[in-house]
């Protein structure tokens, strides 16, 4: 947004983009703040609570084939900024380049005071990628021995809003392979376990692509290293509350959640 300030195109058009509902939150508060119209094109698969935050900050909101999940509101948002090109900036979260640099300077420098330079792993799931690609790469100038672990869903169909299985979706462009040092695939159904657990044990309660990411996390823990168990200082990344869920809580279990 504050590029498209910038460049002289906000608040005269209005924002555009695609999102699986997070960011689209963001950017229809943001907008609501500055005067700034917002459109996002977003899944119709979106929960309820997402939907009813979308509507509350008044943005205008484009549903998209929820079979298509984040690469149809992708190439909704292509549609729409090609056709009206004087009504709509496009942020293209995918793309741009705006998206790893905040990462790289906030997240890593959170990350690294937080930790007082100990960690050792950093675990995030790919969705924009953006995260994993800023933070890692701040991460890895800081220093360079610190092992980046990327987190997808283990196949095209999947309940893990936000992330994206790459090998069929629509890969973004500021998006590295070479940056992770492993992949972990993680099930739908092992997320949600892990989010079950986390919200019992823990009396944290979190959305699915963060339950994918603490079992990504479980896996490094157990897996052999060149880091000692007791030197390990693993971050996981966690995007979302499952606050934002609630109203699909029977997919936890229902009442016995």
């Amino acid at each position: 947004m504050r590029d498209g300030i910038a460049r002289g195109e906000l608040p005269a058009k209005r924002l555009l983009d695609a999102s699986s509902g997070n960011t689209a939150i963001a950017y229809a508060m943001l907008g609501a703040a500055a005067g700034i119209g917002v459109t996002v094109c977003v899944p119709a698969n979106a929960s309820a609570e997402r939907k009813a935050l979308l509507e509350m900050y008044g943005a205008e909101v484009v549903f998209t084939d929820a079979l298509d999940g984040s690469d149809g509101a992708i190439r909704a948002a292509r549609r729409l900024a090609a056709e009206h090109p004087d009504a709509f900036w496009y942020a293209d979260q995918y793309n741009h380049p705006a998206n790893a640099r905040a990462h790289s300077l906030t997240t890593a420098g959170e990350i690294w005071r937080q930790t007082g330079g100990r960690i050792t792993h950093l675990v995030a799931g790919l969705g924009t990628t953006g995260t994993l690609m800023g933070t890692g790469r701040r991460l890895r100038e800081l220093n360079p021995a610190i092992e980046l672990v990327a987190v997808q869903p283990d196949g095209p169909f999947h309940g893990l809003e936000g992330l994206k299985h790459l090998a069929t979706a629509i890969v973004p462009g500021i998006y590295d392979p070479a940056l992770a040092d492993r992949t972990e695939f993680v099930a739908t159904e092992e997320a949600e376990e892990t989010v079950r657990r986390l919200a019992k044990r823990a009396g944290l309660f979190v959305g699915w692509s963060t339950g994918a990411a603490v079992a990504a996390a479980h896996r490094v823990l157990s897996s052999a290293s060149s880091v000692p168990p007791s030197d390990m200082v693993v971050v996981v990344i966690a995007p979302d509350s499952g606050v934002r869920y609630l109203s699909e809580y029977h997919r936890l279990g229902g009442a016995a959640l």
